[in-house]
């Protein structure tokens, strides 16, 4: 009977264990979903930042060729491809 009850005590404290860790590894991965849901936020909000600071760039290379009178011809390209970009917004506003 000793060795019977030896048996069931060890696995009694292999289960515990088990659940403890299942425990542990459970909360340790809702904490690294959470941290993957918030990298992935602020890679979002990054990709907006540089989209809006290279067409900074595009609208400030565009005015130092105006001002400078440089390369006219692909001043007026950008001129025009802005002017596009701007009816189709209106167009879409005015649906």
């Amino acid at each position: 009977m000793d060795k019977v009850s030896t048996i069931i005590s060890e696995l009694e404290y292999k289960v515990k264990k088990i659940v403890t860790l299942q425990s542990e590894t459970l909360t340790e991965t809702l904490t690294q979903r959470k941290n993957i849901q918030d990298l992935n936020h602020i890679i979002e909000e990054q990709k907006v930042i540089i989209k809006n600071l290279e067409e900074k760039v595009k609208v400030q290379k565009i005015a130092k060729t105006i001002e400078y009178g440089k390369d006219s011809y692909q001043a007026k390209l950008r001129i025009n491809e802005l002017v596009r970009e701007i009816d189709k917004c209106i167009a879409l506003l005015n649906k």
